[in-house]
């Protein structure tokens, strides 16, 4: 399903993005991964087993996008597949929410997601379609106190996946939104160090969903939300 296939991986330094990137590349993928820190991108392609290309890039700048896009196509050829996993999470109240924090939520969430589905668009209408799986988050729909800018940013994702979904149609360009609840990562434990483990969802777990939405099988659940929660 996924041999010879090439996928890029956003925010693939750590937690979700690097079990996707994992998880892909085991699959068969040809996996690009782009994060902000060397460091990070630099332990996860460690953990691959096969090669892959490391891409330091702020994703919220256009330039950054666009040469993350050329050099996975450089390398590999072709663009079959987008993860846009990067993301932050600050929580707290309102009046703590200073407007600089405000316009970086808002640049990597909402901006980065953007920049990076236009800037592949096209190479996957050229490799004859493609999957693209944008990240959510159950705050989308159920905010609790703390994430009102956060999960404004992702009901965006949701609305904004859905509508390209449609748009894709007539290229092959099959567009996902994956909304987890609570997951093992450094960004729950950040906020949340208390957060009850058992309640927590697996990091590949998420992944192995992603990694079903390559399937041809999964052509007809695109756009919407797709849940994911440990109950």
């Amino acid at each position: 399903m996924l041999k010879g296939k090439t996928v890029i991986v956003t925010g693939a330094g750590r937690g979700i993005g690097r079990a996707i990137a994992r998880r892909l590349s085991a699959a068969g993928a040809n996996v690009a991964i782009a994060a902000r820190s060397e460091r990070e991108l630099n332990e996860t392609r460690r953990l691959i087993a096969r090669e892959c290309l490391a891409v330091t890039a702020d994703l919220t700048q256009t330039e950054d996008v666009d040469r993350l896009i050329d050099e996975a196509v450089a390398a590999y050829g072709r663009l079959d597949g987008l993860i846009n996993n990067a993301g932050v999470a600050p929580c707290g109240p309102i009046e703590s929410l200073e407007p600089d924090q405000f316009d970086d939520l808002v640049a990597i969430n909402i901006r980065a997601v953007y920049l990076c589905c236009r800037a592949a668009w096209s190479k996957m209408a050229e490799s004859g379609g493609g999957v693209i799986v944008n990240m959510s988050s159950l705050a989308a729909e159920d905010p609790f106190p703390g994430f009102a800018a956060y999960g404004g940013t992702k009901a965006f994702v949701n609305l904004f996946s859905q509508a390209l979904h449609a748009e894709g149609h007539p290229q092959n360009i099959r567009v996902y939104c994956v909304a987890p609840g609570a997951v093992e990562t450094q960004m729950l434990r950040g906020p949340f160090p208390d957060f009850p483990a058992d309640k927590a969802l697996d990091a590949d777990e998420v992944a192995t969903l992603v990694e079903s939405l390559f399937s041809p099988a999964a052509k007809h659940i695109g756009g919407q939300p797709i849940r994911i929660r440990r109950h």
